[in-house]
């Protein structure tokens, strides 16, 4: 190595050597805590709800959002937001309607941030007619305290845990993040993700449960109800003590299939790559079919339909 290369590996060393010591020096001196390092100021701010309303719409593009039971019976949204990206809320025609308010220019959206915007809603009623959310960015979290007739939710990045319970339809569409409905009863529901996984668990349900998933896993646990139809790309299916009272329709192009202890009077099973196994609870009539894989089902000759399809891949059932 020349002369004139080693010294300029030393001189850049030495100012990596001079800029390490001098954040060490400025972190030390904000406690290591990164929210000061901030070019984005947030502010807390409550709003209050006087009027009686019996359902809620909240449209936020970049927020954390969390229902809470009010403990004065009084409705108050409090929000943890960015000063020029403040939320309005008001009550038209019986409905509570939360939105985010961007006043920002253009040169606004360029800084850091190293916090989450939030609201959080203090509700003073456990039942409401319906609830829609449409969001771009966030968590949502819906605890069990409340009962709804319908939800709807969408958004494109962010997780959302339900444990409310809806009579009618219950509708979650993600593009990325993980959707969790647990502990709860639907008349329906429907469950959509592009990249993410989807578990229900301890559900009962009226009608029907689809779950649409792209990219992920989808797991079932604990489930009653009328149906279960679930298609996919690429991810594995698991259903573990899920009955039926109608039909499992599943279908994946890479994934396997897994029956622990669930049970429909007709099931139908496709996937191009992938292995379905596991156990059902009373005897079908198989029909199977594999271009390459090993196929063990049992020789029975009563019961409902159970088509397995496989491209590439075992089959491998048994009945408890």
């Amino acid at each position: 190595m020349s002369k004139k290369n080693k010294l300029w590996i030393i001189i850049a060393a030495s100012f990596l050597a001079v800029g390490l010591i001098l954040f060490a020096g400025a972190m030390i001196a904000l406690d290591f805590d990164f929210t000061k390092l901030s070019t984005v100021k947030y502010e807390t701010n409550t709003l209050n709800i006087s009027e009686d309303f019996s359902k809620i719409s909240i449209d936020a593009d970049t927020t954390d959002i969390e229902f809470v039971p009010s403990d004065n019976k009084q409705c108050e949204i409090v929000c943890f937001e960015e000063e020029k990206v403040k939320h309005s809320a008001a009550v038209e025609d019986g409905t509570l309607t939360i939105a985010a308010v961007d006043t920002r220019k253009w040169y606004d959206h360029i800084g850091i941030s190293f916090c989450e915007p939030k609201v959080t809603v203090y509700l003073p009623k456990a039942e409401y007619d319906g609830l829609l959310i449409k969001g771009k960015t966030g968590d949502i979290e819906i605890p069990k305290d409340f009962k709804f007739d319908t939800v709807d939710i969408s958004s494109k990045t962010g997780n959302v845990e339900c444990h409310a319970s809806a009579s009618e339809l219950m509708k979650i569409k993600l593009s990325t993040g993980d959707v969790s409905v647990e502990n709860v009863s639907a008349g329906t529901l429907d469950l959509s993700v592009t990249t993410g996984g989807v578990t229900v668990s301890s559900v009962y349900c009226e009608g029907d449960i689809k779950v649409a998933v792209s990219t992920g896993k989808t797991n079932l646990t604990d489930v009653s109800c009328r149906s279960v139809i679930s298609s996919g790309s690429t991810g594995n299916v698991s259903l573990k003590n899920v009955v039926a009272a109608e039909s499992f329709s599943i279908e994946r192009s890479t994934g396997n299939v897994l029956f622990e202890d669930s049970d429909a009077a007709d099931i139908y099973v496709k996937t191009s790559t992938g292995n379905v196994k596991g156990t059902l609870l009373s005897e079908k009539i198989f029909i199977t079919e594999t271009s390459t894989g090993r196929v063990d089902v049992p020789k029975t000759a009563a019961g409902g339909k159970c088509e397995i399809t496989t491209s590439t891949g075992n089959i491998q059932i048994g009945i408890k």
